[in-house]
């Protein structure tokens, strides 16, 4: 009988693995369109999915169970959007106020520099529009168009898969029973479970993040006489969402805001020290009880995927990176021969290898 457990040198797998990983991120990254979407559908339908069990339970139609919590999530999105929109449109009347302020302090640091370096005031300003030209024309009218198609897009198929998947949930769940087999069923429904868990509790200690992030911006803001301190302090709340960066584009808008309609600069500094407080609170205690203890993935594990997924898929990638490097840490915990790499996500810190007691054993011998 022929040997059928033929073995592939490293030589030829590791090729085979490497064109692999190159064709599966390719893919991920054509599709983008298609697969972000359904990520954020899927994340929200695991939410859900208990509100129309609990209606489904009261005898309820599934479809009308489906159709009632959908409509209740828009009522509470459309009433958040009706409070920012409202303290939006204070922003927009007062622009104009503030362009004219910030005219008058680049003319007086135009001024100063002019004063400082030995440079014209010409020279300045036609750096300053040239830089703003360029700027400009870096937004192209075409590319901007098919952005904002692409997210009114976005918007109304979420819905649309949400529901489906809602709907289809105990279809898309036999599937993934069947693909693992009978022998597999249980493990397979622990998986599940324990995904399902996550993400809601996930998703919770997120959104009780941003409230608690949004309340200390807006008190904050509101102590120092900061103006448009509500739309501003929500907006850096939901910044927060986008890890590292956003943060810093939070800090940024109230301090541009305080040096234009504040006398004194160091009501800027005291905006910075405020949110630097704020993401002192956050990163220490905020996100590690509430939210990081769902996940439990380490420092070195979250900063690759958030970096790696913006590269694949922008800011949508960033905001979806934890939870995904979460789920995919799941998966390898349950099955055995990917457990090493889940434990390489994971922050648990492995027994340190003492080498004083054995080398005193050795003495001993």
């Amino acid at each position: 009988m022929p040997n059928t457990n033929i073995k592939i040198p490293i030589s030829v797998k590791a090729p085979l693995i490497l064109i692999g990983l190159i064709a599966f991120f390719a893919v991920l990254y054509i599709a983008k369109g298609i697969i972000i979407p359904l990520i954020f559908a899927t994340i929200f339908a695991i939410v859900l999915h208990p509100v129309v069990n609990m209606f489904v339970r009261i005898r309820i139609n599934r479809i009308l169970a489906i159709i009632i919590t959908l409509l209740l999530t828009f009522v509470v999105i459309a009433s958040l959007g009706t409070l920012i929109i409202s303290q939006a449109s204070r922003f927009t009347e007062s622009l104009p106020n503030l362009v004219d302020k910030f005219t008058e302090i680049l003319n007086q640091t135009i001024v100063w520099i002019s004063g400082h370096f030995n440079l014209s005031n010409r020279e300045i300003t036609a750096w300053i529009i040239k830089t703003k030209n360029e700027f400009i024309g870096s937004l192209q009218i075409g590319q901007t168009i098919a952005s904002v198609g692409s997210v009114l897009v976005f918007i109304f198929l979420i819905p649309v898969y949400i529901f489906m998947l809602l709907f289809y949930q105990p279809l898309v769940i036999e599937f993934f029973r069947r693909v693992f087999g009978k022998s597999h069923r249980n493990k397979v429904n622990e998986v599940i479970n324990s995904i399902e868990k996550l993400i809601q509790r996930y998703l919770i200690g997120l959104l009780l993040q941003i409230a608690i992030i949004a309340t200390m911006y807006t008190i904050g803001l509101l102590a120092l006489g900061i103006e448009y301190a509500i739309i501003v302090g929500i907006m850096g709340a939901f910044l927060n969402l986008i890890p590292y960066i956003g943060s810093i584009i939070a800090a940024i808008i109230p301090m541009l805001i305080a040096v234009a309609t504040k006398t004194s600069p160091w009501f800027a500094l005291l905006v910075l020290a405020l949110y630097l407080f704020t993401q002192f609170v956050d990163n220490n205690f905020i996100t590690p009880k509430i939210v990081g203890s769902q996940v439990k993935l380490n420092a070195l594990a979250s900063i690759v995927a958030v970096v790696g997924f913006a590269a694949l898929w922008g800011i949508p990638g960033m905001i979806i990176a934890i939870p995904l490097t979460a789920i995919a840490k799941l998966i390898f915990d349950h099955v055995e021969y990917l457990q090493p790499w889940g434990f390489l996500l994971g922050d648990t810190m492995p027994t340190p290898f003492k080498i004083k007691p054995m080398i005193q054993k050795l003495i001993k011998k």
